[in-house]
């Protein structure tokens, strides 16, 4: 029988990588969601101090704005110019 590496690639991440995938993607979700708050937290009154270079981002981001406020708790949009419920 001949195996192609990709195949035993894809065998041993599932095997290695299902045991921490859950873990992974909680993390990955913690990091989004703290960039998201980096990107809005001068509409909330936070003090940003690279307001600046963030500013560009807001509306590459504003798809993913409602999933991330509802994420946080926050049945409403946090920010008074913008809703999107």
């Amino acid at each position: 029988m001949k195996f192609s590496l990709k195949a035993i690639d894809d065998a041993l991440e599932q095997f290695y990588g299902a045991r921490w995938r859950r873990e992974l993607a909680r993390e990955q979700r913690e990091r989004e969601d703290l960039f998201m708050l980096l990107i809005y937290s001068e509409s909330m009154g936070i003090p940003n101090p690279v307001s600046w270079h963030t500013l560009e981002l807001r509306g590459v981001m504003l798809e993913e704005f409602h999933e991330w406020h509802r994420r946080q708790g926050l049945e409403k949009s946090p920010l008074d110019n913008f809703r999107c419920c």
